[in-house]
């Protein structure tokens, strides 16, 4: 076999079966491969190499599964370098396969095309696990590794490089199996501890990120059981059904932190710490797949290193041997409710787009955000009803990410309705990337505001900078026509009515992309729903 051979036949026994690509010479015995193997492995080929990799780790946060792009290197690798970072900050098992100058020259510094200075010590600060294919020989083991490496504790992007002229290397091959996971033993002692503590606690509260999606049965029924509430912000959005009146988001969030004497964090680097502060009066239970996250800011009460659904379910059982039947907090909570709609009424141009795309999209659907207006609304705002659909950049929160990002959700997820919202600014980092939309007839409906400005930036130098706007006001395209000209689907929706219309027609075509234009103004601030102020400590 070639290495290449080697290389795709691995992926494919790991259960890899979409490579989104740019080809390029670097890698064209790769491509070779994937040509051959075709009937097991689809390409999905992008305009931009950042497209290829934003595609992927959209892939990823929608399935939970690992998943691969493939580019040349030097510039290649470096125009995925944002979305690399992204997926190393979402702990996304994104697997890169990147190109190389030729095997004997890799460090000489002769010029070569797309040579770049020790590529490999660049790859090594943006993914969790890294190697360099040598031969076919090789090939298997390594793609064994890397997809181990990126199940294994903490979930995290992976990279391969191989050389130009090792691609097409043939030797003979022993294929390398699945790598067994092992999760670390769930200390006991520890959750006996978590489980007094809870059992014992006046105001619990929950507060779940990204490593809590696979963990809502447990989260949900733990809740009840606490009658604590539940924090998801963000990453931390659907793991308890927002109908729940103890699910709550940021703004009576920070009420409740302020309130609670043991907070359980699952999943989640907890900026609350540092940002909303901390005290002797509470206690902090954390649940994390990463051994040196809990203590990072300052040491918990109690730690717990593992998979969150197990170690719950543990602790669910701990508590039932304790006396912690608890009056119900639903009018209390529903109150608590009401009176945080009514501030956040504030944002009402955002909210009212808000509820057009969820009376449009089903249960099931999933909302790709961005770093937008109404973006950030919908952090706040927005009902979520299940894991895993609700798609928000974590703490990169990179402009850009959003359109390509959600055409990998929904490539990967072809039996959902899948949104991206935009702004005219974020939306033009990956616009091009319609064309792959239409290539690949991808059904993605995305929704761009357009206000002719990077409006958060404009919305800032007006309010604390006395109105002297510098590099904020855009040119934009008639964006229904830069549709149409792709083959895509297009209309202008001019309020929360006609993008409800405008939904309802996109949502039941499903043979290729539509995009919706919708012109707004200046929206009001959201960031004193955000950025609000510390209460402890």
């Amino acid at each position: 076999m070639t290495t290449a051979d080697a290389t795709v036949a691995s992926l494919i026994a790991h259960g890899i079966d979409t490579m989104y690509a740019l080809p390029g010479v670097h890698n064209d015995h790769l491509f070779e491969a994937l040509f051959q193997a075709s009937a097991a492995i689809r390409v999905v080929h992008t305009r931009h190499e950042q497209g290829a990799a934003y595609m992927a780790l959209g892939a990823a946060l929608a399935t939970d599964r690992p998943q691969t792009y493939a580019v040349v290197p030097g510039p290649g690798l470096l125009n995925t370098g944002a979305a690399l970072l992204t997926a190393y900050s979402m702990n996304a098992p994104v697997l890169a396969l990147i190109g190389q100058i030729p095997d004997a020259d890799i460090g000489r510094g002769l010029g070569h095309l797309h040579e770049i200075r020790d590529q490999a010590g660049i790859i090594a600060r943006l993914v969790d696990f890294s190697g360099r294919i040598r031969g076919p020989e090789a090939a298997s083991g390594l793609v064994a590794q890397a997809m181990a490496a990126m199940r294994r504790g903490r979930p995290g992007p992976a990279a391969l490089e191989c050389a130009i002229d090792v691609w097409g290397r043939k030797g003979a091959v022993a294929m390398e199996p699945p790598l067994a996971t092992s999760a670390p033993a769930i200390d006991e002692d520890a959750v006996k501890e978590a489980a007094k503590r809870l059992g014992a606690a006046k105001r619990p509260l929950i507060v779940c990120g990204g490593g809590a999606q696979g963990a809502s049965t447990e989260v949900t029924e733990l809740s009840a059981v606490l009658q604590a509430p539940v924090l998801g912000y963000r990453r931390g959005r659907g793991v308890l059904d927002s109908r729940d009146p103890l699910s709550v988001t940021l703004p009576l969030g920070h009420e409740l932190w302020a309130q609670a004497d043991v907070v359980l964090a699952v999943g989640t680097h907890l900026p609350q710490q540092r940002q909303w502060g901390i005290d002797d009066q509470l206690a902090v239970i954390r649940i994390d797949a990463d051994p040196e996250e809990p203590a990072r800011v300052q040491p918990p009460a109690v730690a717990l290193i593992g998979n969150a659904a197990p170690i719950l379910r543990r602790m669910i059982d701990a508590l039932a041997t304790r006396n912690t039947a608890r009056k119900s907090r639903k009018d209390e909570m529903e109150e608590r409710q009401a009176h945080w709609t009514k501030r956040l009424g504030k944002l009402a141009p955002q909210l009212g787009f808000l509820a057009a795309i969820r009376a449009e999209l089903p249960e099931d659907g999933i909302l790709v955000d961005e770093v937008t207006q109404v973006g950030f609304a919908a952090r706040l705002a927005f009902p979520i009803y299940r894991p895993r659909t609700f798609i928000s950049p974590g703490y990169q929160d990179n402009l850009g990410w959003g359109f390509a990002t959600a055409l990998g959700v929904q490539d990967s997820r072809r039996d959902t309705p899948v949104i991206a919202i935009s702004g005219d600014g974020g939306f033009m980092y990956t616009a091009n990337e319609m064309a792959t939309a239409v290539r690949h007839s991808i059904p993605l409906t995305t929704i761009v505001f357009v206000d002719g400005a990077f409006g958060n930036v404009r919305r800032i130098q007006e309010e604390q900078f006395g109105n002297r706007l510098i590099a904020s006001d855009l040119v934009n395209p008639d964006f229904v026509r830069f549709a149409e000209s792709f083959g895509a689907a297009a209309e202008r929706a001019r309020n929360p009515d006609e993008l409800r219309g405008a939904l309802r027609r996109a949502l039941a075509r499903r043979d290729g992309p539509t995009l919706i234009e919708v012109p707004v103004g200046p929206m009001p601030s959201p960031w004193e729903f955000i950025m609000m102020p510390k209460v402890r400590g």
